[in-house]
């Protein structure tokens, strides 16, 4: 153990047999590279989502099942000899369609794990066949065999315990053979039933795989150079970062940038795995190294934007030197299973950020029977479309001088709401969405680009 190294591929990495290629190149690039988790062709998981929430019109699921075989048809026809992957890969589809007409009567969680895990067993059949076409020894492995979670359909745990007593013996060994390539995203339950971590979890898959079999280090390869000072789409001279450190990594995840999955890094931590993040497009552009220890913790690393804010602010004049108040909203939130992401106090008012908990992509709701229990404590005003701006740095609570500076550059905005001291790590407050990339923009070059 300890002696290989994981590369991960995202979709768009793997989208067509051109990008797979580029994908092949890499792995030869690097004799450490020995095991490779690969996501679904670009575009394939949205498709197999829409045939899992239930698509009832038989023209427009013939449709869906005609994309799927094309975006694979694709690959297949550019292959010297796709007669094994066709195969395989035309079985998948017989099981997607039969798995789409089930969900068209009765969709379930379950179904849904089923039948979008097939995207990631389709894609890596056609890049096993591709690499072996070029002089690669490869073999493709079901990680559902190791990947062992529980059954919580659309967002399983992962069974740390089992996953590394499953992968010293089921995929070390093949390690050792030959480059084994395996999906992202999936797993299965001590029933055998297909599980996933959730979208987005095939970064935290490679990560968990990492640390079952002690990697040297972990590649994550997706479609922009490594991690920059903030969104190059928003301020066009961001620059790339060569490294940065595990707890500045997690910051901006949590706090919206978009190139890691939140829960990436916590498998990585805990056994020292450094990751590198590299464009897989741009492989000659290098990329950023997260470790543990780095050379250069500046004051200010990075900007990072979180948008589809809800801020609900509760006031109480009987929150004036009275106890349990807090503990009693708390109360009510957990009931409600509502999970609080920030949070600022006044003698007589409390705001709270709502946490984004699942995938649907629009704002947290605070539900409205939460909202009738809190009404008889206090005042309950909830706000929408705000965004978060966090500021990801180093040592900030021991710095002096630095807020003058940010919040002197921000003097022209209403910000709703400043979360600091928690951590050394971030300064984050709340804007309307309708200015917050201005507010980047204007502390991106402030703070950055002086």
């Amino acid at each position: 153990m300890g002696s290989f190294n994981v590369a991960k591929f995202g979709g768009t990495s793997v989208a067509n047999f051109e990008a797979m290629s580029r994908c092949a190149a890499i792995i030869e690039s690097n004799p450490n590279t020995k095991l490779v988790v690969s996501s679904a062709c670009s575009g394939v998981t949205n498709l197999l989502v829409e045939l899992a929430n239930g698509v009832q019109d038989q023209t427009h699921r013939s449709e869906i099942l005609t994309k799927l075989a094309e975006i694979h048809n694709a690959v297949l026809d550019q292959l010297e000899d796709s007669t094994q992957a066709a195969a395989e890969v035309y079985t998948i589809l017989d099981t997607v369609t039969s798995l789409a007409e089930a969900a068209s009567i009765q969709a379930s969680r379950k179904l849904t794990d089923h039948l979008v895990a097939c995207g990631e067993l389709m894609s890596t059949h056609l890049l096993t066949q591709l690499m072996r076409e070029r002089g690669i020894a490869a073999t493709r492995f079901d990680i559902r065999n190791v990947l062992r979670t529980d059954s919580n359909f659309g967002k399983a745990e992962p069974e740390l315990d089992s996953i590394r007593q499953l992968a010293e013996e089921k995929l070390i060994p093949l390690c050792q053979e030959s480059v084994v390539i395996t999906q992202g995203f999936i797993g299965s339950d001590a029933e055998g039933n297909t599980t996933t971590l959730g979208r987005g979890g095939s970064d935290y898959s490679a990560a968990l795989i990492a640390e079952a079999v002690e990697a040297s280090g972990l590649e994550i390869w997706t479609d922009v150079p490594g991690i920059y000072t903030t969104d190059p789409r928003i301020a066009p001279k961001a620059s790339p970062i060569p490294e940065i450190s595990f707890s500045e990594a997690s910051e901006m995840a949590n706090f919206g940038a978009k190139i890691l999955h939140p829960s990436t890094l916590v498998p990585a931590l805990r056994h020292d795995i450094p990751v590198f993040v590299g464009s897989s497009k741009e492989p000659e552009k290098g990329g950023t190294w997260i470790r543990h220890q780095v050379e250069s913790s500046p004051l200010f690393r990075a900007l990072a934007l979180r948008c589809n804010q809800t801020m609900v602010t509760l006031r109480s004049a009987k929150m004036f030197h009275a106890y349990g108040f807090l503990a009693r909203v708390f109360e009510i939130l957990a009931k409600h299973k509502v999970s609080v992401d920030l949070i600022t106090t006044s003698e007589i008012s409390v705001s709270l950020t709502l946490d984004q908990t699942d995938t649907s992509g629009g704002a947290p709701q605070l539900p409205e029977a939460a909202r009738i229990e809190l009404e008889e404590l206090c005042s309950v005003d909830v706000e929408h479309n705000l965004c978060l701006v966090a500021l990801i740095g180093n040592n900030m609570s021991e710095s002096k001088g630095y807020a003058k500076q940010v919040f002197g550059t921000l003097e022209d905005f209403n910000l709703r709401m400043i979360c600091y001291g928690a951590s050394p790590h971030n300064l984050c407050f709340l804007v309307h969405e309708s200015v917050s990339k201005q507010a980047i923009q204007k502390l991106h070059t402030e703070l950055f680009e002086g």
